[in-house]
């Protein structure tokens, strides 16, 4: 699987904290060996944003993605607020 990563998500990286960046990427390697893994608690959306789907990087920020056949698109990543 190959993670593309939208400008909309590189333009927010760059704005957390460092300790938030390395949770992101601790994650995001747990992601690249299993989506699924519970710790991501990884889940579909409803509503508008129903074709996607989101991770948890820890209480604050998580991590919209969609899948796009064989790859991963993430889209944005931040707090709660990703969903309006």
């Amino acid at each position: 699987m190959k993670i593309f990563y939208h400008p909309r998500f590189k333009r927010a990286y760059k704005k957390l904290s460092f300790e938030t960046k390395i949770k992101a990427e601790e994650k995001e390697t747990l992601f690249r060996k299993d989506p699924f893994d519970s710790s991501l608690d990884t889940h579909k959306l409803h509503g508008k944003l129903k074709n996607q789907w989101s991770f948890s990087i820890d209480k604050k920020y998580r991590i919209l993605f969609e899948f796009d056949k064989v790859d991963v698109v993430f889209l944005d990543i931040g707090d709660h607020g990703l969903y309006k």
